[in-house]
């Protein structure tokens, strides 16, 4: 017996339709990805002269790269970035959590008005200035810290693992009370080892948050040697700054390259952070989606 449901000629129609428009959103999406990397591979002079569309790299060659890895500051503004995304994970995930368990419990007290006040901190700030004389007050101006510690917890973040939190049955919660367990050991041993999905995620969205970030360095770094990746690559992008990678060739090569030693660096950056997305893949869609379930 055959069940397969017939479609009509205008559900074909809009699945070819939908296909192709989606098809060529994803080329426009990943074709300045794909470009940079191209550039970053081709000769330098041949990359300049060439017109259109980069459909493959011309005389490839790893120049770039090298050129780019002559730049003391890309090692160190890596070390500063791992330094400050590893420590701050472990921050964000543990405030984060604690924070998130005591909003969804039930029957605690103020507990609707202290989430009335953290939903109004996504709308309403402090301001820069008020935020940099706090740093410079807590003594954490020209400190790595400082891109730490003000960003232990996203409002964002905190709602959707609440969310989370608050979908789990009400039966894991007595159960462990019936057994002598306290908060900290519901949240640490039940709550948080049945919630790998939003964690992921979670995790996920704070690592990409602060790879990325440039902003605070900006304002309260002070010292080059503390610098993050992403201000490196600011000023080599922004201040045409690469006269330390290319500056042992000759005068008319120097303008090629500067060219491709962006694109490497672009690249550079980029890439570790792009590496961590196949292995949350699997709790991506999961996680995201629990925040739909119960708000």
């Amino acid at each position: 017996m055959n069940n397969k449901i017939k479609c009509s000629t205008g559900d074909k129609a809009f699945t070819v339709i939908n296909t192709v428009f989606m098809v060529l959103v994803c080329i426009v999406m990943l074709y300045p990805m794909y470009y940079i990397l191209v550039g970053s591979l081709c000769n330098a002079q041949m990359l300049m002269r060439h017109k259109g569309m980069l459909l493959y790299p011309f005389g490839m060659n790893f120049e770039a790269y090298k050129m780019a890895f002559q730049n003391p500051m890309i090692l160190r503004g890596y070390a500063n970035t791992i330094f400050v995304v590893a420590v701050s994970l472990v921050v964000n995930l543990l405030l984060t959590s604690i924070g998130a368990y005591f909003l969804s419990r039930k029957n605690v007290l103020f507990q609707k008005p202290v989430m009335i006040s953290i939903v109004i901190t996504m709308f309403i700030t402090g301001g820069i200035i008020p935020f940099y004389f706090t740093i410079s007050d807590l003594h954490l101006y020209d400190s790595l810290w400082s891109l730490i510690f003000p960003t232990a917890i996203s409002t964002f973040n905190l709602i959707i693992m609440r969310v989370s939190f608050s979908s789990l049955p009400d039966s894991l919660e007595e159960s462990a009370k019936i057994d002598g367990a306290g908060h900290i050991r519901i949240l640490f041993s039940i709550i948080l080892p049945v919630s790998k999905a939003i964690i992921a995620v979670i995790c996920l969205y704070y690592a990409v948050q602060h790879w990325n970030s440039w902003f605070n360095a900006l304002l309260f770094l002070n010292t080059r040697e503390k610098f993050p990746l992403q201000l490196i690559l600011r000023e080599i992008l922004i201040q045409n700054d690469t006269n330390s990678m290319i500056s042992n060739v000759g005068n008319d090569e120097q303008a090629y390259l500067s060219e491709t030693v962006k694109y490497a660096v672009i690249v550079i950056a980029t890439l570790p952070i792009l590496c961590v997305y196949p292995f949350l893949q699997k709790y991506f869609t999961k996680g995201v989606m629990v925040g739909a379930v119960k708000g």
